[in-house]
C-alpha cells in the first residue's frame, strides 16, 4: 500500500505503509494529525479545516474515524497514530543529526522535560533547539517572532507538539510563509507519552486502539468530556464521507 492516499471529510489520508511514511517525512511535507473531536468541528472551524485540508497529507491517528469508517464504507484503514510515527522517527537517524530539527512546545515546564529525555537517550537536541508557543487565538495563526525563530535556523525538520486544533493551524502558516521547505510534522501530546508527561501508552495499546482509554484512566475530567464531543463525528462523517464539509 505504498504511498497510497484516501480522501476523508476533504482531508488526503496517507492509507500506506510505515516504511514510506517514513521517508515522506524527509521529502518537506506538511503532516497532520487529525483527532477525533476535532475533525467532529470541521463544520464549525473554517481556519482548521483550511488548514488540514490543505497539508500534504494526514495520518490516520484517529481510532474512531478509522472505527467509523469502516461502519459506514466497509473499508478497512491501516491506521497510524502519532504516537507510532514520532516512535518511528526517533528510531531512525535522521533526529539523531546536530541542528536537524527544531521542536515547538506548549510549555517551558514540557520542554525542559522533554530536553532532559532526549538527552537521556542520546539525541542532540537543546533548548536552543526549542520553540515555547504562546496561546494562540481561534482564527487563522499569525506569529512573526517563531517564523524569524526558524528563518535564523534552518533545520530541515519542525516537530510541533502542541494541542489538537492548534498545532495544525500553526504548521499551515509556517507552511505558507517560510522562505524554504522543511518537512512540518504535527505530533501532539506524542512526545508527552513517551517522555512521561502525560499516560503512558504501551505500543499493545497503541497498536489495538486503546489510547484514548488510556489517556482518560489519567486524566478523566479532562479527556472524557473531550473523548464525548467526538461522537458528533458519527454524524459529520455518516453525511460527507469523502466530501469536504464545504462541499
Amino acid at each position: 500500500m505504498a504511498r497510497e492516499f484516501k480522501r476523508i471529510l476533504g482531508i488526503n489520508f496517507y492509507v500506506g505503509d510505515m516504511a514510506d511514511l517514513l521517508g515522506l517525512c524527509a521529502e518537506g511535507n506538511f503532516i497532520v494529525v487529525p483527532s477525533a473531536p476535532n475533525l467532529a468541528d470541521l463544520p464549525i472551524n473554517p481556519a482548521y479545516r483550511e488548514s488540514v485540508e490543505k497539508s500534504d497529507f494526514a495520518i490516520t491517528d484517529s481510532a474512531f474515524m478509522v472505527l467509523l469508517w469502516r461502519f459506514f464504507t466497509g473499508q478497512s484503514l491501516p491506521r497510524i497514530s502519532g504516537l507510532k510515527l514520532l516512535r518511528g522517527l526517533l528510531a531512525t537517524d535522521e533526529l539523531r543529526r546536530a541542528a536537524s530539527s527544531l521542536w515547538i512546545m506548549p510549555s517551558k515546564h514540557e520542554m525542559e522535560v522533554n530536553v532532559a529525555w532526549f538527552a537521556q537517550k542520546g539525541y542532540p537536541i537543546t533548548e536552543e533547539q526549542c520553540f515555547v508557543a504562546p496561546i494562540y487565538a481561534k482564527g487563522p495563526v499569525s506569529d512573526p517572532s517563531i517564523l524569524n525563530w526558524i528563518e535564523a535556523r534552518k533545520s530541515p525538520y519542525i516537530i510541533i507538539n502542541l494541542g489538537g486544533g492548534v498545532q495544525e493551524r500553526l504548521g499551515f502558516y509556517l507552511r505558507e510563509n517560510l522562505s524554504y521547505r522543511p518537512s512540518i510534522i504535527c505530533v501532539g501530546a506524542a512526545v508527552a507519552f513517551i517522555t512521561g508527561l502525560q499516560a503512558n501508552i504501551p505500543t499493545w495499546a497503541d497498536a489495538w486502539m486503546l489510547g484514548w482509554l488510556f489517556r482518560c484512566l489519567h486524566a478523566p475530567r479532562k479527556f472524557i468530556p473531550r473523548y464525548w464531543q467526538s461522537l458528533q463525528l458519527i454524524a459529520v462523517l455518516g453525511k460527507y464521507r469523502e466530501r469536504s464539509v464545504t462541499g
